[in-house]
């Protein structure tokens, strides 16, 4: 396994190839295109990615630990093959729509202004997870741990308390409907 530590790729594109069983420590991608690229086995650690396209790489088997994700667009990914021993992720103003974290461990994971649209988070554990100003319109929350969790400012969210844990989460008093959508109530605010 080739190993790379403390590099900066910039505005390298990848698109559709196959870069596999690589190590980065440490390394900074910017403005880099990984669209429809192979990452299968690569291990991303403490990597910085700023203004990069993931749209549609396949990720099976690849981690990313302690990995920060700033403007990237990472569009129909499967987080859910990544190596789950290498699962830690933080997101600044990213693109996550139609994804899937089925399962995943993502623990105190920070979502700041991402639009996570027709996500997938079955089964996954989000307890003390962060969604500061997210767009959660049509996000999968099943099976889903959300306990500690803070929606405070997330948007558009539907969320069953029957069906996910949700002890001690946080939500704004202006978006309890997104708790209460299978219901159908007509929930109004007066001035």
């Amino acid at each position: 396994m080739k190993t790379h530590q403390k590099k900066t790729y910039k505005n390298i594109d990848f698109t559709g190839k196959t870069l596999r069983n690589t190590e980065f420590y440490q390394c900074i991608f910017d403005g880099c295109n990984f669209t429809d690229s192979d990452l299968t086995g690569n291990s991303f650690e403490d990597c910085n990615f700023e203004n990069c396209n993931f749209s549609m790489s396949k990720i099976r088997n690849t981690g990313f630990r302690n990995a920060i994700f700033r403007e990237c667009k990472l569009i129909g990914l499967d987080f859910s093959a990544c190596n789950p021993f290498l699962f830690s992720f933080t997101f600044y103003s990213c693109n996550l729509e139609f994804c899937t974290f089925f399962g995943g461990k993502l623990q105190k994971t920070n979502f700041d202004k991402c639009s996570l649209r027709d996500t997938d988070f079955s089964e996954a554990n989000l307890s003390s997870a962060v969604f500061s100003e997210c767009d959660l319109s049509g996000v999968i929350f099943y099976n889903t741990i959300l306990e500690k969790a803070d929606f405070r400012t997330a948007k558009n969210y539907a969320i069953d308390p029957e069906v996910n844990k949700i002890k001690n989460a946080r939500f704004s008093g202006f978006n309890l409907e997104g708790l209460l959508n299978k219901y159908q109530l007509k929930i109004e605010y007066e001035h």
